[in-house]
């Protein structure tokens, strides 16, 4: 890599830029763009039409975050073409500073709001089968509404960096969608700090720490009904819950954790960090966008699978109930 790269690629206030005019690895994130918008549009669009007309009005807390979830899904892959566009032209944005503000903080926020909700969907799931296997009520604390108020407050309070520091920069000649912090590289850290924190590693442990829970709790509660299929579908559902989410989006924060190093002078900018921004960041990218896809099939189709295995188990915890109790007309009441 020459001194002229690296100066124009250090030049660059935002890391998730790529430094790389390269027309086949534009067209490549273009198509991959305009998939993940068309599958995330059709599936999100059904998942709030089954739920909103299909299924039984019968209120459900998951239900109620499945439908929040496909809003936010539903909004952060209208932001792609958009996106789609600035890449066609060369990471050239052609919208203006304020769409600029607009769709930067939109993206960001619907990505944390999308974390916030699996991550709460994730608690939610294992106290309602809990709490249908163990035969009662789920205790509500708090009421559902209240609880989604309370992570778009939070999405909008981790968004607000982006809204305030978001704007078209020059660099070299083009016109960039950029986030330039007045302290330059020291507070970009910072700033994707917080988001491999609060968008990943908070919530990568604690949807991880729910979900086994869920399959320990599934466990102890099959070997006692002698029934390891349905152990071995929550099992699966469970491994895909996780797996996706961690797939989807742990290579775009290591290496974004990678940038950070650099900023801070904990690691070298050398030819090999150059090559892994330019070519695989932005694949990484697209791979964490797809996530916004998979949301829709995942928490859709495995929560019914869930929810039938949890009134399967119930109704079978209810006829040994029944078959364990003495027949009241064996012990006529004495009068």
């Amino acid at each position: 890599m020459s001194q002229a790269e690296l100066d124009l690629f250090s030049n660059l206030e935002d890391i998730d830029v790529t430094a790389d005019g390269s027309p086949a690895l534009r067209f490549l994130i273009c198509i991959v763009y305009s998939v993940v918008c068309a599958a995330g549009l059709v599936g999100n669009l059904l998942v709030l039409f089954f739920i909103r007309v299909k299924q039984d009005r019968r209120k459900s807390r998951v239900n109620f975050f499945v439908l929040n979830l496909a809003v936010t899904d539903l909004q952060f892959v209208l932001t792609l073409p958009f996106w789609a566009v600035d890449t066609a032209m060369d990471f050239s944005w052609p919208f203006g500073d304020a769409m600029c503000k607009i769709i930067l903080s939109v993206t960001v926020m619907n990505m944390y709001a999308s974390v916030f909700f699996l991550t709460a969907m994730s608690v939610t799931r294992y106290w309602s089968v809990a709490s249908a296997l163990k035969n009662r009520t789920a205790h509500k604390s708090c009421s559902t509404k209240w609880i989604c108020a309370l992570i778009w407050t939070l999405a909008t309070l981790a968004t607000a960096p982006t809204s305030i520091f978001s704007a078209v920069t020059n660099v070299t000649g083009e016109k960039l969608c950029l986030l330039r912090f007045p302290g330059g590289q020291y507070w970009l850290a910072l700033y994707h700090i917080q988001k491999i924190t609060v968008g990943f590693v908070l919530p990568m442990v604690i949807v991880s720490v729910s979900y086994f829970m869920l399959l320990r709790f599934i466990h102890k509660r099959s070997m006692k009904s002698s029934n390891p299929k349905r152990r071995s579908q929550v099992t699966k559902s469970v491994t895909i819950v996780v797996l996706s989410f961690f797939v989807c989006w742990m290579p775009n924060h290591a290496i974004t954790f990678w940038s950070v190093l650099v900023k801070l002078n904990a690691a070298n900018w050398d030819k090999s960090y150059y090559i892994v921004h330019t070519y695989v960041f932005p694949v990484t990218v697209c791979l964490a966008h797809t996530n916004s896809c998979l949301n829709p099939i995942i928490y859709c189709l495995m929560r019914k699978e869930a929810v039938r295995n949890a009134r399967a188990n119930r109704c079978q915890d209810a006829n040994m109930n029944i078959l364990n109790q003495k027949p009241a007309y064996l012990f006529p009441r004495r009068k």
